[in-house]
Order: structure tokens, then C-alpha cells, then sequence
């Protein structure tokens, strides 16, 4: 879609002493800004949330984010996904409404939450943190998966290479969901970019449902941002054993991380790492 990044006219403000700043401190120029829009989700013909986004890959968001609350877990559960008729001021259909039709015996989540996540808080209609400490059908705990620590503290800059939008913009959060390969590499399977970190996660997410891959087991999922409790939560419930951030986690994700057996890495930054739960995945050569 064309509908990622938008072109806007900028004033730039140039301070750095030079003569060619001296002469023309402020420049009129274009610059590219990452989209952030609605995006109403609908089971059948119930409104189940608002989130805002970056456009594209919204039917992996979607599915992504019903893994996330609990409401499936296995592709067979989700019949189809489709855009609603919606349009602009101009007539121009909008693409910010998908229907997810499920199958008949999938429980409904309740109507009355009204649940609405920004593109920095998450989720924010959740009336307590009791309501998202859900029970997963996967369990990371059991996943046997080891990860020398140099290739985990190289995944950062796989992930930044990656990023085409952030690129554009540098206004978006990027996930990438990478596996070992027999030959020891670090495979990207799914790379996915939002304004929204949670949104990374749950396209990457619902691309794995889709794909028929949960649980996402002997995987890593590297994200650009903190690791806050809900992206915990999110890979938890997504069966990922290893979550790694490039900033701070809080102390609810690193509670939350130790209860499902999760491995979290944050402040991962090439040349070193903390391991906040779960440090028995992570392999050290036998000379350190």
C-alpha cells in the first residue's frame, strides 16, 4: 500500500555555526513522516477495538492482535479477514475498517471493554493488569532453545538493516522474528515496522498465525524499542522463547518474562547485553 509514508513541507533549522548555516540558518524542505491512522477491528459485526497504526499488513495485525488477547490461537480459527466499505471526505475508500469472521465455536471476548490502543501506550481499555495476565495455550518454558550470546547481541543491527521505513522516516519501531539456522546463523524470517511497537508485534504475530507457524518455537524476537509487559505478553502467548529489546524493559514484563519461562534481553547493543529472565538460554564460549 502507499499509504506508509507521507511527503510534507518542512521549516529546517540549521545551528551548527557553519558559514552556509550563517547565511541560511533556516531551510524550506520536504521531508517524509511515517502514517499513523485508525484501524477499527470488527469480529462479524461487533466493534472489538480501535488501534492506531501505520497502514499495511493490517490483516497480520489483526490476526496478530487476537493471539494477543487470547481469543485464538490456531489459523483454523480465524475463517477470513476482509476490509469494510469506508471512505474519506474525498470518496476514497480508506482501508481502516477489517472484519475478522471466526469460527462458530470461538468464544467472543466481552462486548463492553471498548478496548482502545495508541500507537504508544498499547493497550488502554483493560480495566485491570489481572484482565491480560492470560493462560497461553503454548508454553516458552518448554522450548529448548539455546542462542550463543554473540549472535544475540548481533541481532540489533540485523534488525536495523532491515528497516526500510524507518529509513525513510526514522518515526517507526521495527520486530523481527529470527530463527538459528543448522549452520548457526541468525535467519530473519518476518521483519515488520509500525508506529506503534506493540503493532510491530502483533503483524509478525498474526504473520506466523496466517503462516500456520505457532507456536513460534526456537525463535528469537528482536524488537527496536523497550520491552514493555504487553510485548511479553504478546510473545508469551505467541509460544516465542526469546524476547530481546535494544532499551529497558520494566519490572512487570521481567515478572511476567520469569512466571512463562521467557527469556528477555534488553539493552542489547552489539557489544553487550542484560539478561533480565531466562539466562539459562543464553550459550557463553567456554573462554569467558
Amino acid at each position: 500500500m502507499g499509504r506508509v509514508t507521507q511527503r510534507r513541507k518542512v521549516h529546517k533549522f540549521v545551528l551548527d555555526g557553519s558559514a552556509q548555516a550563517l547565511e541560511h540558518p533556516v531551510r524550506y524542505r520536504e521531508d517524509f513522516l511515517a502514517v499513523e491512522e485508525p484501524l477499527e477491528v470488527r469480529l462479524g459485526h461487533m466493534s472489538f477495538s480501535v488501534t492506531m497504526r501505520t497502514p499495511g499488513d493490517d490483516f497480520d495485525l489483526v490476526a496478530g492482535f487476537l493471539v494477543s488477547e487470547g481469543v485464538i490461537w490456531d489459523p483454523a480459527q480465524l475463517i477470513s479477514l476482509r476490509f469494510c466499505a469506508g471512505e474519506d471526505e474525498n470518496g476514497v475508500q480508506t482501508f481502516n475498517v477489517v472484519e475478522a469472521q471466526l469460527r462458530p465455536d470461538v468464544v467472543l471476548p466481552e462486548t463492553g471493554r471498548n478496548v482502545y490502543t495508541s500507537s504508544s501506550c498499547g493497550i488502554c481499555g483493560t480495566d485491570s493488569i489481572e484482565a491480560v495476565r492470560k493462560s497461553s495455550h503454548f508454553s516458552p518454558a518448554d522450548d529448548s532453545l539455546s542462542v550463543p550470546v554473540e549472535l544475540l547481541a548481533s541481532l540489533p543491527d540485523r534488525l536495523r538493516e532491515a528497516q526500510a521505513v524507518f529509513d525513510k522516516t526514522g518515526g517507526v519501531h521495527a520486530a523481527g522474528l529470527f530463527r538459528i539456522t543448522d549452520d548457526g546463523e541468525a535467519e530473519l524470517l518476518c521483519l515488520r515496522e509500525d508506529v506503534g511497537r506493540h503493532n510491530a508485534v502483533d503483524k509478525v504475530v498474526g504473520w506466523a498465525l496466517r503462516e500456520g507457524l505457532l507456536p513460534l518455537r526456537g525463535t528469537i524476537l528482536q524488537v527496536s524499542g523497550r520491552a514493555s509487559f504487553e510485548l511479553v505478553q504478546k510473545a508469551a502467548l505467541a509460544g516465542i522463547p526469546v524476547l530481546a529489546a535494544v532499551s529497558a524493559p520494566s519490572s512487570l514484563a521481567a515478572e511476567l518474562a520469569q512466571e512463562t519461562g521467557l527469556t528477555l534481553v534488553g539493552f542489547s547493543r552489539g557489544t553487550s547485553l542484560n539478561v533480565y529472565a531466562g539466562s539459562g538460554r543464553v550459550r557463553v564460549p567456554a573462554n569467558f
